[in-house]
This record gives C-alpha cells, sequence and structure tokens, in this order.
C-alpha cells in the first residue's frame, strides 16, 4: 500500500492540504452515507502519551466512520513505555498490524525514530512541536465561515506554542496574514521568524493585544499553562493582559470570529462572554475535527 505521512503542514503541499479541507467540508455537508465505506478493511491504531479529549473522540469516530477497525493503544500499559522494547521495535511491530498510526506525545524528535521504522502512514495527533490537525479543522472552519482563508487576518494571541507554531505553517499554505501578540519571554524568536517568513508565511509580531486586534477577522487563543508547562503562577503574570474579553473582541472587524483549539481555563485567557457568545466559533471548530480528520486519514492512505 502506498501511503503518505500528515507529521507537519509545512511538509505538505498547499494543493493536497486544501484538498483534504475541501473534502472535509463535502463530506460534512453531504453526511456519512457518503464516505462511510471510503477506508473499509484498514485499520487505524492510536498511542497517546498525553491526555486527549478532541483528538481521541474525533479520530476514533473518524476511523469508524470511514469503515475502518479501530485499535486504541494505552501507550503506559505497552513495553516500549517500561523500557522493555524500543519505541522503533515497536513501530516495526505495527506495520504487521495496522494500516496507519495516529500517535499523541511529546518530543518532535520520536515521529523520526518512528519514521525510519515505519512502512505503514504516521498521523501527528499532537507534539511539542506542532499540532497540524487542529489548525487543519480551525483552517476548515475560517472556510467555512469567510468562504475561504485566503486574505483573511487571523490574530494568535498569548504564549507563542505548538499550536501557534502550526499557525505558522498554515500561513505559507493557506495565503493569510498571521499576527502574533505575545509578551517578552514567550514570543517567536527574531531567528524562527526569519525562517518561517522565508517559506512565505505573512507573519507580523507585536506586544499590544489591542493593537494587534485591529480590524481582524479571526481572533484566536490557547491556555496559559499547557499540558507539562511548569511555572504556572509566573506564565499566568506574564499573561495576564492577553486575555480574550469584549473589549478585546471590539477592537476586531464587525464580522470578527474566536477560535480556541480548547480545553478552556475560563476567565484566564477567555472570558465566558466570549467563549460563549455569538462571534464564538469554537465550538464548531471542535466539531470540525472529526470531519477533517476523516478527509486526513483518508489522504494518508491514498483512500482520497
Amino acid at each position: 500500500m502506498t501511503f503518505k505521512h500528515f507529521i507537519d503542514i509545512d511538509q505538505i503541499s498547499a494543493q493536497d492540504l486544501t484538498a483534504i479541507i475541501n473534502t472535509a467540508i463535502a463530506w460534512k455537508q453531504a453526511g456519512l452515507a457518503s464516505h462511510n465505506s471510503q477506508c473499509a478493511g484498514l485499520s487505524l491504531a492510536t498511542l497517546f502519551e498525553k491526555p486527549s479529549t478532541r483528538t481521541r473522540i474525533s479520530f476514533n469516530l473518524a476511523a469508524q466512520q470511514l469503515g475502518m477497525y479501530l485499535v486504541e493503544l494505552d501507550a503506559e500499559t505497552m513495553h516500549f513505555k517500561q523500557g522493555k522494547e524500543t519505541l522503533q521495535d515497536t513501530a516495526r511491530m505495527l506495520n504487521g498490524f495496522v494500516d496507519a498510526l495516529m500517535y499523541r506525545t511529546d518530543k518532535v524528535a520520536k515521529f523520526d525514530a518512528l519514521c525510519a521504522q515505519l512502512t505503514i502512514p504516521l498521523i501527528n495527533g499532537l507534539s511539542d512541536h506542532s499540532h497540524p490537525c487542529q489548525i487543519m479543522a480551525d483552517i476548515m472552519t475560517v472556510t467555512e465561515r469567510f468562504g475561504t482563508a485566503k486574505d483573511r487576518k487571523v490574530l494568535w494571541i498569548g504564549d507563542y506554542n505548538n499550536v501557534a507554531r502550526s499557525w505558522c505553517h498554515a500561513s505559507a499554505k493557506f495565503g493569510f496574514e498571521l499576527r502574533l501578540a505575545s509578551p517578552e519571554g514567550y514570543a517567536m524568536t527574531d531567528t524562527e521568524a526569519e525562517t518561517l517568513r522565508a517559506t512565505g508565511a505573512d507573519i507580523h509580531r507585536f506586544h499590544d493585544p489591542a493593537e494587534a486586534a485591529k480590524n481582524v477577522e479571526i481572533i484566536n487563543t490557547d491556555v496559559w499553562v499547557s499540558m507539562g508547562d511548569s511555572h504556572a503562577d509566573a506564565r499566568a503574570q506574564a499573561l495576564k493582559d492577553y486575555q480574550v474579553n469584549t473589549a478585546l473582541m471590539q477592537q476586531a472587524a464587525r464580522n470578527a470570529i474566536f477560535l480556541h483549539c480548547l480545553p478552556a481555563n475560563r476567565g484566564q485567557e477567555v472570558t465566558s462572554e466570549v467563549l460563549d457568545g455569538t462571534q464564538s466559533a469554537a465550538w464548531q471548530q471542535a466539531e470540525n475535527r472529526l470531519h477533517v480528520q476523516k478527509a486526513i486519514l483518508a489522504w494518508c492512505v491514498n483512500r482520497l
């Protein structure tokens, strides 16, 4: 079986990424009967080394709704986590059992180790470096709301983290302006900004969130303390002026929407008024994880 990995957006052509988004939207609109045997007879293993709600539910349902067999692996009870087998040997074993692997972990180097041994597609369900499946759902949501992501004005507010990095990759592929508002010590480095701009990403950096929010169409944020982060009190103090609230939303365009990859800490990075308000697309965004993951799976196993 020929296959393709889905590890980072910057490794995939804009044409393929657009095809995935368009397929996800078409399948969502057409209903399950239009694609419920798209990947019939194939199997997916999901391997989680970090907590998960949306990624777990969406990939489990995505596999089943495509007609795939699903095997959810418990990392804590597997030999590689107990030091009795290498991760590479686990990968070689999985080649003989399943047709695709979704992996959610910490260090991006683990994906390189797996790719060296896998003869099946590998999908990045999250790493400390990036979160590409999340951003594909976000771009799908933007496309549904505005018709296209191209030429939109997007604001990322808060810590420059793995999700923000994937937004930068998406800017280069989908052609939108990306503003990043972050405090000192939590911002993108000059070196990474230069590297990303060289790929075509349209990046603009700010320290003042109100200035950054002027006339944007999408305001996007994440929790101030992510899984594995330390110094929670110091992070909260540094980011306290970067809350998405009604006043900040009023700086944006009238038709602006709010996105959050969830889970949200209400009263910290976002107020309940915004998260539950009429401009919030966070729940549509969460649902779209299912639809776009189905298209990603089909793309990886050449059933798209």
